[in-house]
């Protein structure tokens, strides 16, 4: 792999993994809840979704589900539904309670995890990262699945970067909305950054 094609690749990326996006969104609402170690760790639900991804692109499987219209349809039409959920069900949560941060026992860590891999698998535009962003930086007269390989971790390395900022961010953040009706305005602002991801997803198009 060509040196300085990688030192392009990094700030490019990291542009990506710090894109306000739905997951970023949800490490914020997670560590506003449950604390930043818990919004971290199950950000690892995100990182195992990707990984995927990126092995099905190394495989050149990924150019195959974005290519078929009617995969293409159902993922993006199920990534939609799930955003609508969990923008419901922050719209409805309760902020009446006193001002302290959540057990994790009482949701889950795995629970919250499993809510970050659906969410990052739901999106059909993770799959076109994988399948024309990464690709622009493959020598294709060396080792593709070993560039690949460096690439992709490269990649989680930065997405976890972005989810530990972001829950940090959400940490920050639960310190200003201690009150319950900041509280509601901050969990249905989200919910409506949700929703509005969720649009957008059932609009897009594969370009």
């Amino acid at each position: 792999m060509d040196f300085i094609a990688f030192l392009i690749f990094i700030p490019a990326c990291f542009a990506l993994n710090m894109s306000p996006g739905p997951n970023n969104l949800l490490s914020m609402s997670n560590a506003k809840r449950y604390g930043l170690k818990v919004a971290v760790a199950a950000g690892l639900g995100r990182l195992t979704a990707f990984a995927g991804m990126i092995m099905l692109a190394a495989s050149g499987l990924a150019v195959i589900l974005y290519a078929s219209e009617k995969i293409f349809f159902t993922i993006k039409v199920a990534g939609a539904c799930y955003l609508f959920w969990l923008a419901y069900k922050l719209w409805v949560a309760d902020t009446s309670g006193a001002d302290e941060q959540i057990s994790a026992d009482s949701k889950g860590i795995l629970s919250l995890a499993r809510q970050e891999f659906l969410l990052a698998a739901g999106n059909p535009k993770a799959i076109l990262i994988f399948t024309a962003f990464l690709p622009q930086f493959i020598n294709p007269d060396g080792q593709i699945g070993f560039q690949f390989f460096i690439l992709g971790s490269a990649f989680l390395v930065l997405e976890w970067i972005a989810i530990a900022a972001y829950a940090c961010f959400g940490v920050y953040l639960r310190k200003w909305f201690s009150a319950p009706q900041k509280r509601k305005l901050f969990n249905r602002g989200c919910s409506a950054m949700l929703a509005s991801a969720g649009v957008g997803l059932l609009v897009a198009r594969r370009g």
